[in-house]
């Protein structure tokens, strides 16, 4: 299972971890993700996608469709 946004495509950042003495580690900074089942009346049935909470915040105010119109995707890309 990648951790990846099904809508928005954000995925894991690297870099370094930078101590006090400028030691340096490798780093992973994941994005906040949520598998969340989203009612799509359109279809009449839910659809469980996962999704980062910044994405989920613009499908409650703007609504699922006009959200993945947005970003150049159709229900069909999501389901």
């Amino acid at each position: 299972m990648s951790r990846k946004c099904d809508i928005t495509g954000k995925r894991p950042l690297s870099g370094n971890n930078v101590s006090h003495a400028h030691n340096k580690t490798r780093m992973r900074q994941l994005p906040n993700l949520q598998t969340k089942r989203i009612f799509v009346p359109e279809l009449g049935k839910s659809i469980r996608i996962k999704v980062s909470t910044s994405a989920l915040r613009s499908i409650d105010k703007m609504g699922l469709r006009a959200f993945l119109r947005k970003n150049g995707l159709s229900l069909s890309d999501v389901t």
